[in-house]
């Protein structure tokens, strides 16, 4: 009989460590991940370009009031007002928005018709789906040829949508608001790619398709590429915000998660139903033991595990009840080293933290076997 599980005192998430490759909003996503128990290793995979030293932007922008568009598409709320402020900043934020009253707005969502509001305009139109392609929908259907459309951008790719009202007549001023660079520090993105490599995170998240786009990149530069995509196609989950986000992984045959959502809180809420129904747990000597990244469950009870530990942990358990001898789990350990006591030195650190030794059996000059329960009850099969 197992013995009754306890009320969690952790968090979904616990356990588990999860790379956040965002540069706006990642102290936001990293503060979400860590209230649900996870260890988090932030990366920011890219660095804005700050708006008020943004050349482009301010040539878009004297462009728009020297000539008015038909037409502004509004794609973001923090992009509108950081368009807005910035104008303000250059002296010519009046003149923005008195050329802007004139003019039809589209919004993608609600977000950015509050930002629009805020800002003393109105939208005459946003879609209930907060989809770009029917906001393009709309506009192919009125027709655009001849008009002069503004698209605020937003560092993210828009699949055809510039091309499609061009290829239907417009002209179309792009507004490149949020511009991204390679990060100046280019220490993070290294150490986040080669713990993904390691299998030392259990998922990473993307909330901008150039972020996604930049971390590939730079594991290119590095010759990683491929031990990268080994470990994000079968043992490092990619969890995108949304589907525009996940273009570059899928590009290389990366599967994704996204939520149904495209928000932050969507995004780790999936994590915290992905994470855990992805973990081993196994019927152990009247326990049930689940192996999570960096730690166990032990009836419910979390255990953290040091690295060595997790090591022999996940070796044991690929062959459940099974002898493993003690040259197979020395070649699991980290490192390279030759010496047997290794794995006792490790084993007996393993046992202590699982604060249950009976889970190891030592099997006398052959090695050491996770305690199987093979009568145990199928509800602690594989999860």
């Amino acid at each position: 009989m197992y013995e009754e599980e306890q009320p969690p005192e952790h968090g979904p998430l616990a356990g588990f460590t999860v790379g956040v490759t965002a540069a706006r909003r990642a102290d936001e996503l990293g503060a979400l991940l860590e209230r649900r128990g996870a260890a988090v290793l932030h990366a920011p995979a890219l660095r804005i370009v700050p708006l008020a030293d943004d050349s482009e932007l301010l040539t878009a922008t004297k462009d728009i009031i020297g000539r008015a568009p038909d037409i502004t598409v509004a794609t973001t709320a923090i992009g509108f007002r950081g368009w807005v402020e910035a104008a303000d900043g250059w002296g010519l934020g009046e003149d923005l928005l008195e050329r802007l009253r004139g003019v039809r707005i589209l919004a993608r969502g609600p977000k950015v018709k509050g930002a629009i509001r805020a800002a003393g305009l109105t939208e005459e139109w946003s879609p209930v789906s907060e989809s770009m392609a029917e906001v393009l929908d709309r506009l192919m259907e009125e027709g655009v040829d001849g008009l002069r459309i503004a698209v605020q951008l937003h560092g993210e790719p828009l699949p055809g949508f510039v091309e499609s009202l061009r290829a239907g007549g417009a002209e179309v001023v792009g507004v490149p608001v949020y511009r991204w660079l390679p990060p100046e520090d280019i220490g993070p993105v290294d150490r986040l790619i080669d713990a993904t490599v390691a299998r030392a995170l259990d998922a990473v998240t993307f909330t901008s398709a150039p972020a996604a786009a930049s971390l590939l990149s730079r594991a290119e530069e590095r010759g990683l590429l491929e031990d990268l995509l080994a470990a994000l196609g079968h043992d490092v989950v990619s969890a995108c915000v949304g589907p525009v986000t996940a273009l570059p992984l899928q590009a290389h045959g990366i599967g994704t998660v996204q939520p149904e959502r495209f928000r932050l809180g969507p995004l780790v809420q999936l994590l915290c139903r992905e994470l855990p129904a992805r973990a081993r747990a196994l019927p152990v000597a009247g326990h049930r033991l689940e192996i999570r990244g960096h730690a166990a469950l032990v009836d419910g009870a979390l255990r953290p595990v040091p690295p060595a530990g997790m090591s022999l942990l996940r070796a044991l358990s690929r062959r459940p009840g099974w002898v493993i001898s003690r040259a197979e789990l020395l070649r699991a350990l980290p490192g390279t080293g030759r010496d047997e006591h290794a794995v006792e030195t490790a084993m007996a650190r393993l046992r202590s933290a699982l604060g249950a030794p009976k889970l190891i059996q030592t099997v006398v000059k052959r090695g050491y076997r996770l305690a199987l329960d093979p009568t145990a009850e199928s509800g602690c099969g594989d999860g």
